[in-house]
């Protein structure tokens, strides 16, 4: 842990733990204007100059807000409220090592909050130095590792290289990893694939084996505590289907884990790389637990501007100008939309099949982080907390559930991210426009369709307008952008909870169904090893619920 000032770092953060978000002026004032909020649909409401001037731009992302019903005063109150909840003074204190990820007076982890010292590694002097010298030093032992692999020093049994690897990890050890390498898989080595293993059905396990070459497979398993159970269970599953291959799966199984778990073991695993107990699981993409993937599959040099992407919009964040800062800017329209226009879901939709799994990422990392009911304080939330995040890539979405978002009685905010070229740079002209234009046109019609709607006589063909939108676009989805999009929504989602003054780094909520599952498995065990075994007296529930599944055969498997 960062020791150097680290009581005054706790002095200064305490400063904000008890500003109830309701009881903020800038709440009441952006109650009141909530009232009339700016008319998308009104003459002139979308006129050229507001749609050039509510713009910001940071990393090789713009962000275009003029579709959002907020204007000078809203956008006024909003920095009022960036300011009095001291959202960006506490950003800068996590990023220097203060202890955020704490519940005042209660039983808590008690950790840091570091994901950013992954990639403070190209500043001159980092924020929090021990962090960062622990992300050099396992960037360090990766490359290392990669340039072996290259070389071919490291190689299978019969001296071949390793083309495959396998993922095994579940939650923030496969969304964000998983997202990235569908996202970046334009510019991975020729020859080279990566495939994920998560959940812990056997089916997973089984699909993704099937038809690969083992022989030439490297496996990477991550868990931080070396005990996660659907991930060493899927390990089992695999060491075994390596085992009957006649393979040695220590010469082919990799380990991403804590400093002194169970897996941190050199007889077991080929390599073992370090993630820490300061990088939260769905905060880790950057750290070795996306690396070692990323760096096999893209090469070293893209993983290092993955890294550059993230750290400048983490520079960026740090901008106390809402105007100047996109991912506090889009924290704060969310916050409009969510805690004072009523919306409860936003749907995130990125324009690039690329990005086919990232809202699936964002759903954890902002609905684990923001799916909370009481404050760092411990008390009961008297405000809404986190949206429900949703979301598929455009144009593919346009034929499925836009109906909804524009004629519904539902009002969803909606983030588009778009790219004005698409990755491969190969397209067809058909009626004068290429596909890449016909998608970025599409993105951005359904932006002013949502806003300024369309009156009509005929009540079915008429659409309501009002539906707010942001606008996230890139030049291209290259690895840096990658990285600057991952960076911004992290950043977005620990702003928000800052905010609504909520613990954005526990994870408590999934604990529960947990200890249950462990209770019937017990009883599964139970009656396996004896079929004369009844734990109805000890947990009548739980045996009940297991024999109205039809789940006590001592066959099932």
């Amino acid at each position: 842990m960062e020791q150097s000032a680290e009581s005054g770092k706790q002095h200064d953060a305490s400063l904000y733990f008890s500003r109830d978000f309701n009881k903020m002026a800038s709440f009441a004032e952006l109650g009141a204007l909530a009232r009339a909020p700016y008319d998308l649909t009104a003459p002139d409401a979308l006129s050229p100059a507001r749609i050039r001037r509510y713009r910001t731009h940071a990393a090789g992302f713009d962000l275009l807000y003029s579709t959002q019903r907020v204007d000078e005063p809203v956008l006024a109150a909003l920095q009022k409220l960036a300011e009095e909840s001291g959202a960006v003074a506490q950003f800068r204190l996590m990023k220097k090592g203060a202890v955020l990820n704490r519940i005042e007076g209660y039983a808590s982890e008690e950790r840091q909050v570091l994901h950013t010292a992954c990639r403070d590694i190209f500043a001159p002097g980092s924020q929090a130095p021990e962090a960062t010298e622990q992300a050099k030093g396992e960037l360090v032992k990766l490359a290392d590792f990669l340039t072996a692999l290259e070389a071919g020093s490291i190689v299978n049994a019969a001296g071949e290289v390793f083309t495959d690897l396998i993922q095994v990890g579940i939650g923030g050890s496969d969304l964000g990893p998983r997202a990235l390498y569908l996202a970046l898989a334009a510019y991975k080595f020729p020859g080279r694939r990566v495939h994920f293993i998560s959940n812990v059905d056997p089916d997973d396990a089984a699909a993704t084996l099937s038809g690969l070459d083992l022989s030439r497979t490297l496996v990477n398993v991550v868990s931080k505590s070396g005990s996660t159970l659907e991930t060493m269970t899927n390990e089992a599953l695999v060491r075994k289907a390596f085992s009957e291959a006649g393979l040695e799966p220590e010469r082919h199984f990799l380990a991403v884990t804590g400093k002194g778990s169970p897996m941190d073991n050199p007889a077991r695993y080929l390599r073992s790389f370090y993630m820490f107990d300061s990088i939260g699981g769905r905060y880790s993409a950057t750290s070795m637990v996306g690396a070692v993937m990323l760096g096999f599959a893209l090469g070293y040099p893209q993983l290092l501007e993955i890294l550059r992407g993230a750290q400048a919009m983490d520079l960026a964040a740090e901008e106390e100008d809402i105007l100047c800062n996109p991912p506090l800017l889009l924290a704060l329209l969310g916050i409009w939309n969510h805690s004072f226009l009523g919306s409860e879901t936003l749907a995130i939709l990125p324009y690039s099949q690329a990005l086919v799994r990232f809202t699936a990422h964002l759903q954890q990392c902002d609905m684990e982080s923001n799916g909370k009911s009481v404050t760092r304080q411990g008390k009961p939330l008297a405000w809404k907390s986190g949206p429900i995040i949703w979301g598929e890539p455009g144009t593919n979405g346009q034929h499925a559930f836009y109906q909804l978002i524009h004629q519904g009685t539902a009002i969803v905010p909606v983030e588009f991210i778009g790219f004005r070229t698409s990755q491969h740079g190969s397209d067809l002209m058909i009626e004068q426009t290429t596909s890449q234009e016909k998608l970025v046109a599409n993105l951005l019609a359904q932006a002013l369709a949502l806003a300024t709607g369309q009156p009509e006589d005929n009540p079915n063909r008429r659409f309501p307008g009002n539906r707010p939108s942001s606008l996230l676009l890139a030049d291209r989805l290259t690895p840096y952008t990658m990285g600057a999009l991952l960076a911004l929504y992290e950043a977005k989602v620990v702003f928000q909870g800052f905010i609504w003054n909520i613990n954005s780094f526990d994870q408590e909520g999934v604990q529960l169904g947990k200890r249950l599952a462990t209770r019937l498995l017990a009883h599964y065990a139970g009656r396996r090893q004896d079929p004369g075994y009844s734990g109805e007296e000890s947990d009548a529930l739980g045996w009940a619920l297991l024999g109205a599944a039809g789940m006590l055969s001592p066959e099932r498997g």
